[in-house]
């Protein structure tokens, strides 16, 4: 990976551009790197509510608890990038063993080669004519470079074989299996994949190289029919294999799939593959563990089903203040859809820290019940359950629109020193 780029980023200036980092920080022409460098506590050291934090024990966890479940399991892994468009984490999502990084659109993959990302699973078929001739431009500038994206459509085949006639380098796809009628993307039957194989066998400017699904778009998705989906894909892929269908000079197979509610179920299938002619890169994408959430995906995580593999820490806390106390029983925060996730729930009041003593406790009998732009809506059990200036702290729910709207995000010690920021790239 370009660690230059990254270390980069330390050299931004701590300007208006970044919510909630120290003003004297701006005032006294501050870059990143010295701000991070001076090590302030997060609660003294000049942060304005309403600021995002990262955790810093709980993102090394679990970043480390990926990259061990991937290595039992046999399984190489691309995370998907869209969660937190984050270069640095990105890089160390690589040292703890990813392959590549995922990506759903062009824009991502760009930044992911801004900052030298030399492995990319774009999970999407990618019919734009501009971006396929900059992934073209891209091959051939990088011998080294490796791009993988799917295909789910004859139609889309043909589009792609066009835009990238005379440019170069042919582009490696996978035929994308749908998870049915009802789901997102994807050839929608095995007759509809082989059509699209075929397609692609024509196309000058492609090779297939593999086959991939999503499995957490299956209908009603539990146990049972998460597996025989994720066996529906790997018996294409045996099928594919035996037919001759990939093309002759691919030195592996990729078979790919796996988000962050069903990776048990991919480990299960993926080592029940049998031996195909070549190598095969079981290739896992789950990307929202690297923060986890307080809710959505503590719910939904496969290490609830399997506790023995390990687990994961939610990482994210939005730290907002009470600005007004009008009634016993309600009180406001300054943080609201501006700053805020809320397309998979409410956040959660978790902490109260005192604004004369700085003492913290639990946000017991505290409730978030609707959100303003820039307001959060408290219910509270009893008068004195938060008091103006309070810090409070949220627990929220989808890393993806966590990240989206936070540019810088302080990385914060379990003594509240602020150890590092993180950017990203939205």
């Amino acid at each position: 990976m370009g660690t230059d780029a990254v270390r980069r980023l330390a050299d931004e200036p701590v300007d208006h551009r970044f919510k909630g980092l120290p003003p004297d920080a701006g005032q006294a022409n501050l870059t990143v790197g010295q701000l991070a460098a001076e090590k302030r506590d997060l609660y003294t050291g000049g942060f304005t509510t309403p600021v995002l934090t990262l955790d810093a024990d709980a993102l090394e966890h679990n970043l480390t608890a990926l990259g061990t479940y991937a290595a039992r399991h046999d399984l190489a892994f691309a995370p998907h990038g869209k969660t937190c468009m984050a270069p640095q984490l990105f890089r160390r999502q690589l040292e703890h063993g990813a392959w590549g990084i995922t990506a759903a659109v062009p824009h991502q993959a760009r930044v992911y080669r801004a900052f030298g990302i030399q492995r990319i699973f774009l999970a999407n078929e990618l019919v734009d004519p501009a971006a396929l001739r900059w992934v073209a431009a891209e091959l051939a500038a990088d011998p080294e470079f490796r791009f993988v994206c799917y295909v789910d459509s004859v139609r889309g085949v043909e589009l792609m074989d066009r835009a990238l006639q005379g440019q170069g380098p042919v582009v490696d796809v996978v035929v994308e299996l749908g998870a049915g009628e009802g789901a997102r993307t994807g050839a929608r039957t095995d007759e509809d994949c082989r059509a699209v194989a075929d397609a692609v066998a024509q196309a000058a400017a492609l090779r297939l190289v593999g086959i991939a699904g999503y499995e957490a778009e299956v209908p009603g998705a539990d146990p049972d029919s998460v597996h025989a989906y994720l066996r529906r894909m790997t018996a294409l892929a045996v099928e594919f294999d035996r037919a001759g269908r990939f093309a002759p000079d691919v030195e592996e197979i990729v078979v790919s799939a796996g988000g962050s509610a069903w990776f048990d179920a991919v480990a299960d299938v993926f080592a029940e593959l049998p031996e195909l002619s070549r190598p095969t890169l079981r290739l896992l994408r789950s990307g929202a563990y690297v923060s986890h959430d307080h809710g959505w995906y503590t719910r939904l995580t496969p290490f609830n089903r399997v506790p023995q593999e390990g687990g994961l820490r939610p990482a994210f806390r939005l730290w907002t203040q009470v600005v007004s106390r009008p009634s016993p029983t309600q009180a406001f925060v300054n943080a609201g859809k501006r700053d805020i996730a809320y397309d998979l729930g409410l956040p959660e009041a978790e902490l109260v820290r005192d604004a004369l003593t700085g003492e913290e406790r639990p946000a017991t009998g505290v409730r978030v019940v609707k959100l303003s732009d820039q307001h959060a809506w408290l219910e509270t059990d009893s008068a004195d359950g938060v008091n103006v200036g309070d810090w409070v702290a949220l627990g929220m729910s989808h890393p993806c629109t966590i990240f989206e709207k936070w540019p810088l995000i302080p990385v914060v010690a379990a003594d509240g020193t602020v150890t590092d920021y993180v950017r990203t790239f939205f």
